[in-house]
C-alpha cells in the first residue's frame, strides 16, 4: 500500500521536473533570438548605413548635375520605380521576363503563397485579387501540407523497405537503419541543397553560394526575396524552368521537414524520458516496466512472477533528476 500523500508526492515531482524544463527552454529560445540579433546587427547594420549614405551621395550628384530636377521631384519617381518593381514591372528594358502577372509567373506566385514561401518581390494590387488571394490561401495552404505530409510517408516508407531489404545482409537492423538513414540524407541533400545551384548559377547568373542561400531559404519557406529567379530582365528563360523548380520546392520541401522532423524529435527526446520516470510509482510498477506508449505516454507492464519477490528498496524508481 502506498502512504497516505504519496499520489500528491508523485504529482509534485512531476510538476517540478516539467516546470525548470519550460522555463530553460524558453530562456534558451530567448537566448538564440538575442544571438541572432546581435550577429544580425553586427553584420548589417553598418552596410545598412554605408548603402543608405551612398543612395543619398548618388541622389544630391544627380540633383547637383540636373538643376531642373528638385528633390520632390525626384523622391516621387524613387517611388514610383519601387512600386513598379512591387507590381513586376521592369524599367530598365522592353523585354519580357516571368516576373510579371503572366501565365508562368502567375503560377509561381500561385506556389509560392500556398508553400508559405512569399518572396515579396510580387503581390496583388487590385481588391479583387487581395480577396481571392485570402481565401486561396484558406484552402491552398492546408492542402499542400497534407500533400507535402504524403510525400513525407511515402519518402519514409521508401527509407523503411531499404532497411528492411538490409537488415537479412547487414545481419541486424540497426546498422541497416543507420546506412538507410545516411542515404536518405545524403541523397537529399544532393539532389535539393547542392545540385541545383548549379542550375541557378547557369539559368540566372548568381554564385554558387549565392544559389546555394537561395535554395535553403526558398525550402524552409523563409523566403525573403532578395534572390528570386526568373527576374532578369536581360536573360531568357525557357518554359520548363519554372515548372521544373516548383516541383524542385514541393518535393525539396517534403524532405526538409522530414530532417526538421528528425532534428525536433531529438531535441524532445530528453522531455519524454523525464515525464516517464516520474509516472512510475514506488510500489505498483518496476524500474524496467515503464515504457513509452505509442502516444508518448507512459505505458505499464505487470511485473513478472518471482521479480517483486527479489525486489531491494535500492532498485526501485527513484524522483526525476536523480540517479539511480
Amino acid at each position: 500500500m502506498h502512504p497516505p500523500g504519496a499520489p500528491a508526492a508523485h504529482k509534485g515531482r512531476g510538476r517540478g521536473c516539467a516546470v525548470p524544463g519550460t522555463l530553460f527552454l524558453l530562456f534558451a529560445y530567448l537566448a538564440y533570438l538575442a544571438l541572432g540579433t546581435g550577429v544580425f546587427w553586427a553584420l548589417e547594420g553598418r552596410a545598412a548605413e554605408d548603402s543608405s549614405r551612398n543612395f543619398q551621395r548618388d541622389k544630391w550628384e544627380l540633383l547637383q548635375n540636373f538643376t531642373c530636377l528638385d528633390s520632390h521631384a525626384l523622391d516621387l519617381l524613387i517611388r514610383d520605380i519601387i512600386q513598379s518593381y512591387k507590381d513586376g514591372a521592369h524599367l530598365l528594358s522592353n523585354t519580357t521576363s516571368m516576373g510579371r502577372w503572366e501565365l508562368l509567373g502567375s503560377f509561381f506566385f500561385s506556389v509560392s503563397t500556398v508553400t508559405t514561401i512569399g518572396y515579396g518581390n510580387l503581390s496583388p494590387q487590385t481588391m479583387a485579387a487581395r480577396l481571392f488571394c485570402i481565401f486561396f490561401a484558406l484552402v491552398g495552404i492546408p492542402l499542400n501540407l497534407v500533400v507535402l505530409n504524403r510525400l513525407g510517408h511515402l519518402m519514409q516508407r521508401g527509407v523503411h523497405r531499404c532497411v528492411h531489404r538490409l537488415g537479412g545482409t547487414w545481419q541486424g537492423p540497426a546498422p541497416a537503419r543507420w546506412l538507410a538513414g545516411s542515404c536518405a540524407l545524403l541523397s537529399g541533400l544532393l539532389l535539393f541543397l547542392l545540385l541545383p545551384p548549379l542550375l541557378f548559377s547557369h539559368m540566372e547568373g548568381w554564385s554558387y553560394l549565392e544559389g546555394f542561400y537561395f535554395s535553403f531559404i526558398t525550402l524552409s519557406t523563409v523566403g525573403f526575396g532578395d534572390y528570386v529567379i526568373g527576374m532578369d530582365p536581360s536573360r531568357r528563360y525557357p518554359l520548363w524552368y519554372k515548372n521544373i523548380v516548383s516541383l524542385w520546392i514541393l518535393f525539396g520541401m517534403a524532405w526538409l521537414a522530414l530532417i526538421i522532423k528528425l532534428i525536433l524529435s531529438l531535441l524532445e527526446t530528453p522531455g519524454g524520458t523525464c515525464s516517464c520516470h516520474h509516472h512510475c510509482s514506488k510500489g505498483d510498477r518496476q524500474p524496467g516496466s515503464c515504457r513509452q506508449g505509442p502516444a508518448g505516454g507512459p505505458q505499464a507492464h505487470p511485473p513478472q512472477p518471482g521479480i517483486t519477490q527479489r525486489l531491494k528498496p535500492s532498485a526501485q524508481a527513484v524522483p526525476c533528476g536523480e540517479d539511480s
